[in-house]
C-alpha cells in the first residue's frame, strides 16, 4: 500500500467529525504488525454515530466474522467487514487501500443519512 495513503488514515487516528443533526463520525486507524489477518497492517475502526450515540454504520478489522455460505472446515473467516446497523454482526468487506477504505465510508455514510432523516 502507498506510504501516503496509509499516512492519511493514521492522521485521521481521533476524529470525531459532525455530520450535523446530531449525528456524527468516528475514525480510529493505527500501525500493527502485517499478518494473515491483517495483511495492509493497519486495524481501524470508522464508525457513524446517532445522536444519541448508538453506532448506525461501522467498517473495522477489530474481529473475525464467518463468511455465509461456508458450513465446514473450510470456513474463511474476514477481519475487513462492516456492520450496516446496529445489529448487525457483520458483512466481509474487501479491503483494497486506505483511500478506497474512507472512500467506501464516506460514500455510505451519506446514503445512511439520507435515509434515515428521510424517515
Amino acid at each position: 500500500m502507498k506510504n501516503h495513503q496509509i499516512r492519511t488514515l493514521l492522521d485521521l487516528h481521533g476524529q470525531v467529525i459532525d455530520q450535523e443533526d446530531g449525528f456524527w463520525v468516528k475514525i480510529d486507524a493505527w500501525e500493527v504488525a502485517a499478518s494473515a489477518e491483517i495483511p495492509h497492517a493497519i486495524r481501524y475502526s470508522l464508525t457513524l454515530h446517532a445522536p444519541d450515540g448508538t453506532r448506525i454504520l461501522g467498517y473495522d478489522n477489530a474481529h473475525a466474522i464467518k463468511v455465509r455460505g461456508m458450513k465446514y472446515a473450510g470456513q474463511r473467516m474476514s477481519f475487513d467487514h462492516k456492520h450496516r446497523h446496529a445489529s448487525d454482526k457483520g458483512v466481509p468487506y474487501e479491503f483494497v487501500d486506505a483511500y478506497q477504505l474512507l472512500s467506501d465510508f464516506f460514500t455510505e455514510v451519506d446514503s445512511v443519512l439520507k435515509e434515515v432523516k428521510s424517515k
